[in-house]
């Protein structure tokens, strides 16, 4: 497994695009902001294992192009432009699925890497409710299109301790 210098530039164009699709300002849409408890410290941290690492980043980004992938995300922005970004959460999707083999083989070390991909379910569980809750407003896309750049800047950090290991995973 090796994450390349190409998905590196992926993950910042990712979060380029995002930063592009700002419709609205974001001060009338302050008083919706909330705290959907982005585990940062683990993503961003060392208390992650080589399998619980690929996994988490997985996860990460794979909730997040499910959230952009739907209906209600496609009414909120111009779907050229959210394509985008899905495109290149799909192709970074794809690079770690090379990854995530070796790993899900691994039968012994499921219950360890189940405690923090629960974890990110359970985040991502909190956006989708908060849409619903806020009946997919313009203003409640703003505040989820700001998490996700936090999300996926913290999924960076990640990424670079992956990418730094140089293929040797099992020095995580």
């Amino acid at each position: 497994c090796y994450l390349s210098e190409d998905h590196m530039l992926g993950a910042r164009e990712n979060l380029r695009l995002l930063a592009r699709m700002n419709r609205l300002s974001p001060h009338p849409c302050l008083q919706d902001r909330k705290d959907f408890g982005l585990p940062q410290e683990m993503v961003e941290g060392n208390q992650l294992q080589k399998d619980q690492a690929i996994s988490v980043l997985h996860e990460m980004l794979q909730q997040c192009f499910n959230l952009f992938y739907t209906e209600h995300s496609s009414a909120a922005w111009n779907t050229t432009l959210l394509e985008q970004p899905c495109t290149g959460l799909q192709q970074q999707l794809e690079d770690l699925d090379a990854c995530l083999g070796p790993v899900m083989g691994e039968k012994d070390s499921d219950m360890g890497r189940m405690g923090p991909i629960l974890t990110v379910k359970k985040y991502f569980q909190g956006i989708h409710v908060y849409l619903k809750e806020k009946e997919y407003s313009d203003c409640a896309w703003e505040i989820i299109r700001m998490e996700m750049m936090r999300a996926l800047s913290s999924s960076t950090t990640l990424q670079k301790r992956l990418r730094k290991m140089g293929g040797d995973l099992n020095s995580l």
